[in-house]
């Protein structure tokens, strides 16, 4: 049985966190790294790392690592209510935001503050990245890879799926 605490830890943790994962759940993985790994030690790096691989090859939405985590810590119980808690809370915000967005009309203030958003979640992903990176590469071998794969990946139209490919061999391989 579950600690109903450690359920209402779970359900604070993440609905807090969801009022300030601006561009979605992918940008608050460094938070939810610190939570999760340093803070509460609720996984190692490793874990985490995998969690996160686990929910981005996995069809649906990006908040699937938040599921994971919720999981590792507590079961189904701990999965659905994290879930619920990083979802909930955006929802509800999101529907207040575009009603007063609604009546806004023609006013220049919305768009202003999309714009400002933008840079915003652009960072916290490129910070999610970086996260998940440190977390996953236990070599330097490991890390010039994901190195490489970033850079290709910036600076040509290479489907992803290549470097994936990539990486997984060199890994089977031993080489990573």
């Amino acid at each position: 049985m579950i600690a109903p605490a450690s359920l209402f830890g779970i359900a604070v943790t993440f609905g807090w966190l969801s009022l300030f994962a601006v561009g979605g759940a992918a940008a608050a993985i460094p938070e939810i790294h610190r939570i999760a790994v340093e803070l509460n030690h609720w996984m190692s790096d490793t874990q985490f790392a995998d969690a996160y691989a686990i929910s981005q090859l996995s069809p649906g939405p990006n908040v699937l690592i938040v599921s994971l985590v919720g999981y590792h810590v507590a079961g189904i119980a701990g999965a659905l209510v994290a879930t619920l808690a990083m979802c909930g809370p955006t929802a509800a915000l999101a529907y207040a935001v575009s009603r007063l967005l609604h009546r806004a009309g023609n006013s220049p203030w919305p768009s202003l503050i999309q714009q400002a958003l933008v840079p915003i979640s652009i960072g916290l992903m490129a910070a999610s990245g970086l996260v998940v990176a440190i977390a996953a590469d236990g070599s330097m071998a490991a890390a010039a890879l994901t190195l490489v794969a970033a850079v290709i990946a910036a600076v040509t139209r290479l489907n992803p799926v290549w470097l994936l490919l990539a990486g997984g061999l060199l890994g089977a391989a031993g080489l990573v």
